[in-house]
């Protein structure tokens, strides 16, 4: 069985306060995009787990569908072993929730093969065992997200008339980092509010907290950014905590860009 795990891009990303338990409260909409990895799981004598594409960092051991196989191992024990093949194509390190989709896929993927029979909040609830973005992609629709990023209500957000423009510089951002150079703050008003609005005003409105440390040591990043707007982008932001850059455009909008080889450039419909 084959299943294909999205990426996600935020709109907007507020970090509120920080928390007893080392985690940060944070406000976001989470919005899934068709920039895809591909999961095969088949039946095996023993576990087995391998990759292709893009390299994917870290220690196997830690991989999120591990993790994700293992979770439901320990109160399934009768889940047969399984060779599982993980092709990447979502950049790592990007804010583009690659590693949290492959996490929430895989266990939707088990539960469809073996009739596990786990309803949507059971998912939910194992999925925030693997990681804090995972519910969302249980989901896997536009949320307003809270808390640790797995409070989740579904916001109908459509931007149907508009296309988005993903770049990725090739550059890794720590997640830890990220949150090491950033001042908690309750922003003046909530993403919530803000992307009721038409996309026009998001510009002045709608931020993300991560930017400010990360285009100070990345300045290329901020470039990215600059040149979407300089393109015609209607809004530009950075995803998550980064170094994924997108613009979203009218539908109609023809690009001309001249960024370095190595980046990773994708046109996605909404």
């Amino acid at each position: 069985m084959v299943i294909f795990p999205n990426s996600k891009i935020n709109f907007g990303l507020n970090v509120v306060a920080k928390r007893s338990d080392g985690y940060h409260d944070i406000e976001t909409i989470f919005f899934p995009v068709h920039l895809r990895d591909a999961l095969e799981v088949i039946g095996k004598e023993k576990f087995e787990f391998s990759t292709s594409g893009s390299p994917v960092e870290g220690e196997k051991e830690k991989n999120l569908c591990i993790k994700a196989y293992r979770l439901l191992k320990k109160d399934f024990p009768n889940l047969p072993a399984v060779q599982m093949h993980l092709h990447k194509s979502i950049p790592m390190g990007a804010g583009l929730g690659g590693g949290s989709a492959d996490g929430a896929f895989t266990l939707k993927l088990l539960n469809k093969k073996f009739e596990l029979n786990l309803s949507e909040k059971q998912l939910i609830n194992y999925s925030l065992q693997v990681g804090s973005d995972c519910p969302f992609f249980i989901l896997n629709k536009p949320c307003f997200a809270t808390g640790r990023g797995e409070i989740l209500e579904q916001t109908g957000l459509d931007l149907s008339e508009f296309k988005i423009l993903i770049v990725h510089p090739a550059i890794h951002i720590s997640t830890a980092w990220a949150f090491a150079n950033i001042k908690p703050l309750k922003p003046f008003r909530s993403i919530k509010q803000i992307i009721q609005q038409p996309v026009s005003t998001w510009k002045d409105e709608l931020m993300n907290d991560f930017e400010k440390p990360v285009f100070e040591k990345y300045p290329e990043i901020k470039n990215i950014k600059d040149k979407l707007y300089n393109e015609g982008a209607i809004y530009a932001s950075m995803s998550g905590s980064g170094s994924a850059v997108y613009g979203i455009f009218n539908n109609k909008e023809t690009f001309s860009f001249s960024f370095p080889k190595s980046y990773f450039i994708k046109e996605v419909n909404v």
